[in-house]
Formats: structure tokens, sequence, C-alpha cells
């Protein structure tokens, strides 16, 4: 299995498209949530004192635990996408892809998560929810994407599978 680049995703008629802004968004809010989480965690400790009500023998087996479920639904998850190109454009329903419909987007998400558990900084979280929403709008704008190029079965698909939350479904 080859790497493929950006500029490689880009012109594969199998795959439908991203927001225009998503990619620089995403880098753009890591580092600050890294830097923010770093500062704050390691350094300043402005905003860290919940970190005295809960152990670290605690925050560590769970932040781990979240670290690697993040890990492997964005292997999985990018494995499915660009591992193996399809002879024909189809919603993805597979392996993450029938947990969520954004197993990605919900990876980093859980990857954020782990490290605010393993050293809760109250202003990485704040960067950690804008995040969310940010997440959440490139997700409903990729969607129009995908309705508009698979139609119905997309929107059963979008019925069937949550968005980013397993177990939380559209009525």
């Amino acid at each position: 299995m080859s790497r493929r680049t950006g500029q490689e995703r880009e012109h594969r008629d199998d795959l439908t498209g991203e927001h225009a802004v998503g990619d620089a968004g995403q880098i753009i809010l890591a580092l600050l949530f890294v830097g923010a989480w770093i500062l704050d965690s390691f350094f300043l400790r402005i905003t860290t004192f919940p970190n005295q009500y809960v152990p670290l023998y605690i925050r560590i087996p769970i932040g781990a635990a979240i670290l690697i479920i993040s890990l492997i639904m964005a292997v999985k998850g990018h494995n499915i996408v660009f591992g193996e190109k399809r002879e024909r454009p189809e919603v993805i329903t597979k392996g993450v892809f029938g947990i969520v419909r954004h197993p990605i987007y919900l990876s980093e998400i859980l990857l954020y998560l782990g490290a605010i558990v393993l050293s809760i900084s109250l202003v990485a979280a704040a960067v950690w929810i804008i995040t969310i929403f940010f997440l959440y709008y490139i997700s409903r704008h990729e969607e129009k994407l995908l309705l508009a190029r698979f139609g119905e079965e997309y929107e059963r698909y979008k019925k069937e599978t949550p968005m980013l939350v397993p177990l939380i479904r559209r009525r």
C-alpha cells in the first residue's frame, strides 16, 4: 500500500471532496491546542487546578485508552478512504464508517480529549470545544457534497449512522 499525497487525493474520481478551509483550519486549531495545552499543563499552570481533584493514576489509563481508540479510528478511517482506489464512487459504510459518518474527525476530537484527560487544562478544553464546532461545520459542508453526489443512498446512510457521536442517531 503506497502513501498518497494531498495533491494525488484531489484528482481521485472516487473521492468527493472537502471544505476549502478544512485542512488549514485543522492545522491552525491543532497548533493552538498543542500550544495552549503544553503552556498551561507544563509551564504556566493557570487553569490546571482540576488536576488536584483527579489523581494521575486515574487520568493516565483513561487518557491512554482514549488516545488508543483515537489512533485506531484514525488509521482505520484513513486506510478505508485512501488505502485503495474504488473503481466507481460509492458511499463508504464499512468498518469505522459503520459506527459514525466522520470517524477521522471523531478521532481528532478523541485525540484532544485524551490529552485533556492526561493533564486537565481548561484553556486547552476551550480550544477543544472550538475545534468540535469547526469539525461539525466542515462535516456539514462535506455532507452537502456527498448528498449532491449520492442522493438517496447517502440520505439512507445518514439516517442509519450517527454523524460524530456513536449511538446518537438522526430521527
